[in-house]
């Protein structure tokens, strides 16, 4: 019983702590992978001590002290092949710091070392895919099964991206550090990007047995915390956060007592975690008062507070949320977004106006195979009782999607609909 509450603290501590091991690692040994493979050393020594010795006061500490002394370890050994004066440097460095009386007394550079981190898991360099599983993996402290179970693929395929993200950060040299002023524009979407991905397939799989995943959803808020912390004046960051604080707070009333979906207009928002609605329009007000001009994701976050403000569907202030969605669609240009402003304008102006922007959509190569798009038609044409019409066009949004508990509901919505 003991080992067993000492593996959950050791499982919960590496949860907290590891992204800012491994990124005060990294900014020592100049090399992600060395890193990890030393706070992974780390976390070993802990799982063989603790359940022994007991939990020590400042966990984080310890870690980062045993993954320094390992680290020292490999580096004398490497001296003694190479003896090279860098080398001998970085050993005296790592000396050094472990002298210190707290390894965690300087949170400006832990807080910096992080950041730097973060940018690093996100470099262009990667594909999108490499992106999520190493930030996950470093950022998340996810192991590679946990990620390969969150996203359905196989464990050998995570560890493929993962070392060959690795890798390719390697021979491109990516520095660890973050971006100059005139890069750091263009390098936060790819950052917000991975965090939002990572949200959204916990808020909505894709695939599986399971409509929502909370674990990956609150692993992408951990992330959206940190990040907003460690940038206070970027309004996006804040406006991530406050979307996905927002959206998250829907999660209690989004699957009913069996695992089965519950729509929007189905919801008992009683259920809705009021705290979380607090914290995102907070954060929505900071990410205002910060940008001049409004980001996509303070846009998607003001439209996610309309429904956080309403009582009810027909209380929800539909013209402000086409309004936004009109700003959004021409920030951002994309077909999604302009699906999404189609039923906006059917819950404010009606369904045949929302109908006409949907076709309109219909021959959009994006959205050729995008099952929510004959979703939406469906619930269009049952609205204005051309039933035969829509339970054609929920079976066809059935056949296009691929998680398992959205196609039974859509094949239900098709049952239902008398023709």
């Amino acid at each position: 019983m003991l080992a067993s509450a000492t593996q959950r603290t050791i499982d919960a501590v590496w949860r907290m702590e590891s992204a800012r091991l491994i990124a005060g690692l990294t900014r020592i040994v100049r090399d992600v992978s060395v890193a990890e493979d030393l706070a992974q050393d780390a976390l070993v020594a802990a799982l063989e001590q603790w359940p022994r010795s007991g939990i020590p006061d400042n966990p984080a500490a310890w870690l980062m002290t045993a993954a320094k002394r390992r680290g020292i370890d490999a580096l004398r050994r490497q001296v003694k092949l190479e003896r090279k004066q860098e080398l001998i440097a970085r050993e005296l460095e790592l000396l050094q710091q472990l002298d210190r009386d707290d390894l965690f007394a300087q949170i400006d550079d832990v807080q910096d070392d992080v950041l730097r981190l973060i940018f690093m898991t996100c470099h262009p360099v990667l594909s999108r895919d490499a992106r999520v599983a190493l930030t996950l993996r470093l950022l998340g402290g996810l192991s590679t099964p946990e990620i390969a179970r969150a996203f359905l693929i196989g464990e050998g395929t995570v560890a493929q991206r993962i070392v060959r993200a690795k890798r390719t950060l390697s021979a491109a040299r990516v520095p660890f550090e973050i971006p100059a002023r005139d890069e750091l524009a263009d390098r936060l979407p790819a950052v917000l990007e991975v965090i939002y991905l990572v949200f959204n397939e916990g808020y909505a799989a894709t695939a599986g047995e399971h409509w929502i995943r909370p674990e990956l959803c609150r692993d992408a808020l951990r992330l959206g915390r940190i990040l907003a912390a460690l940038m206070p004046r970027n309004g996006e960051a804040h406006g991530l956060l406050a979307l996905m604080e927002l959206q998250a707070s829907r999660l209690p009333a989004r699957v009913g007592a069996g695992g089965e979906p519950v729509l929007l207009a189905d919801q008992d928002r009683a259920l809705w975690d009021h705290l979380l609605v607090a914290r995102g329009l907070a954060g929505l007000r900071r990410a205002e008062e910060l940008s001049d001009a409004l980001g996509p994701y303070t846009l998607q976050a003001a439209i996610a507070a309309c429904h956080a403000r309403a009582g009810s569907l027909q209380e929800t202030d539909w013209p402000r949320i086409v309004a936004l969605y009109d700003a959004l669609a021409a920030l951002t240009g994309s077909p999604v977004v302009e699906l999404n402003r189609a039923v906006a304008v059917s819950r404010a102006y009606g369904p045949v106006a929302g109908l006409e922007l949907v076709d309109a959509l219909a021959d959009e190569p994006a959205l050729r195979d995008y099952h929510l798009l004959p979703s939406i038609r469906g619930d269009l044409y049952a609205r204005l009782g051309r039933q035969a019409q829509a339970r054609e066009q929920f079976a066809l949004a059935a056949s296009l999607c691929a998680n398992d508990r959205e196609r039974k509901l859509l094949l239900a919505r098709a049952a239902s609909t008398k023709t």
